[in-house]
This record gives structure tokens, sequence and C-alpha cells, in this order.
């Protein structure tokens, strides 16, 4: 099966690690590409390349502010990706519960079977 292309599909878009750096970077606030550049150390060609991309699949929105060009996630088009990862979340905090539950079951056996503080075997 041939492979979406990152233009077209959110979830291809945030494989590459510094699209999601540019997402969490806009989480708060929308910038400027020479903010973005700036604070995330990248070169400018590559930040609107990834600006482009993130724009296309509709994870960002840009407006013109006089010769500024200001970008910021679309939170509406992220859901999704929101949404599959809860499935994740859902299934780890269910895994860790098991794990703690566990770990509490062993801690009262043991518990059982360590004498009372102050008394020895020989008592």
């Amino acid at each position: 099966m041939a492979r979406a292309a990152t233009t077209s599909d959110a979830f291809n878009a945030v494989a590459e690690p510094r699209r999601r750096d540019i997402l969490n970077y806009l989480a708060l606030q929308e910038r400027s590409v020479g903010e973005i550049v700036t604070a995330l150390e990248l070169e400018q060609p590559s930040v609107s390349k990834h600006l482009r991309v993130l724009l296309d699949v509709g994870l960002v929105n840009v407006r013109r502010e006089g010769r500024r060009m200001l970008y910021r996630v679309n939170a509406e088009a992220i859901r999704p990706l929101h949404e599959w990862t809860s499935t994740f979340e859902r299934y780890w905090q269910h895994q860790l519960n098991r794990v703690k539950e566990h770990a509490e079951r062993k801690s009262s056996s043991w518990q059982g079977a360590i004498p009372a503080a102050g008394r020895t075997n020989s008592e």
C-alpha cells in the first residue's frame, strides 16, 4: 500500500519531529516565521517548508499582519490526533493501574511476613 503524502494527511505530517516541535511552539500563541526560526534554531527555508505542510493539512492557520505572516495551531484539526492518542493513554493508564495493584498486593503480603517492630524471632 502506498504511503500518503505528508501534504494530505495530518498523521504523516506530525510524524516529522521538527513539525511536532513547531506545533508545540505554536500551541499557546501565534508566532511569525522569524520567531519560530529563532526559538527552534532552525533555518528559515526549513521552517517555511514545514509550515507549508502543516498549513496544507490544516493543522495550522495563518493570518497576515502587515508584512508578517502569523501562524497558530488549528485546535479543531488536531482533535482527531488527540482522540487517537487518547486510546493509547487509556491503555497505558490501565496497565499502570494493574502494576500498582500488583505492587500493593505484594506489599501487603510482605507486611504480614515481617515481625512487628521491636520484636525479634527469639521472643
